[in-house]
């Protein structure tokens, strides 16, 4: 027994991981730089820090970066893809983002599409270009499948109604333009704005992009309803099909 005391003592103290005081070092640094010096994946970090309390959340941060590409397509993914992002610790152990975290990614992306949406809906959404470009960027810029969104519009152009109406495969969404116009006259718009993404990044309008939108156009012209634009959004920015020329 003499032996054995002699031997944990010798051990002296258990050492810490790498990884103590790093929490506490980040928000002190937080707070006297300001968040906007922080790098992306230490930002993401700061947020991790709620979602999973104890641990080394850095090379999560880092393998959330690296899968999707940048902070906003990460906030972006879906649970489902968020969920299949793992990493290993120093120690070979497994790490994986988890439901919680995954769920708590995607309300914060929510937030952050509310925030972006209040301007263009508290005034004319025409009147408000600026506005509704963020939040349409928000919105689609990151969305990893194509995705068709109408933004119905009363006789003021203002915003009624932001409504997805079909999300599709990597690189088509189903249209369906008496259904477009339809869901118009439910909500009593008097014009409509037409919003999809293209995921591969380039906003070029297609062949089938510009013939399904005079579909709608004549449409909505022949029950009253008016098509301002339709806007195509990607990593590369947003194409105007009005401004060019296309509608």
């Amino acid at each position: 027994m003499a032996d054995q005391g002699k031997e944990v003592a010798s051990q002296g103290p258990r050492a810490l991981p790498h990884h103590a005081g790093h929490r506490e070092r980040l928000r002190h640094r937080a707070r006297m730089a300001g968040l906007h010096h922080l790098p992306d994946y230490e930002l993401l970090e700061l947020f991790l820090f709620r979602s999973q309390p104890q641990g080394d959340v850095k090379p999560i941060a880092k393998a959330l970066l690296t899968r999707f590409g940048s902070l906003a397509a990460v906030l972006a993914a879906s649970v489902e893809d968020l969920v299949t992002v793992r990493t290993e610790d120093t120690r070979g152990r497994t790490k994986a983002v988890g439901a919680e975290t995954a769920l708590d990614l995607v309300a914060l992306h929510e937030v952050a599409q509310r925030v972006a949406k209040e301007p263009a809906a508290r005034r004319p959404v025409i009147s408000s270009w600026t506005a509704l470009l963020a939040y349409v960027r928000v919105a689609l810029q990151h969305e990893p499948r194509e995705q068709f969104r109408v933004l119905y519009l009363d006789n003021r152009n203002q915003l009624i109604l932001d409504e997805v109406q079909n999300r599709g495969t990597v690189d088509h969404a189903p249209v369906y333009p008496r259904e477009v116009v339809r869901r118009g006259l439910e909500v009593s718009a008097k014009a409509m704005i037409l919003v999809h993404n293209h995921p591969s990044g380039d906003p070029t309008p297609s062949r089938a992009d510009i013939e399904m939108t005079k579909q709608i156009v004549q449409a909505a012209q022949a029950l009253g309803v008016e098509v301002h634009d339709h806007l195509i959004v990607g990593r590369e920015g947003v194409s105007s099909l009005k401004q060019l020329g296309l509608m």
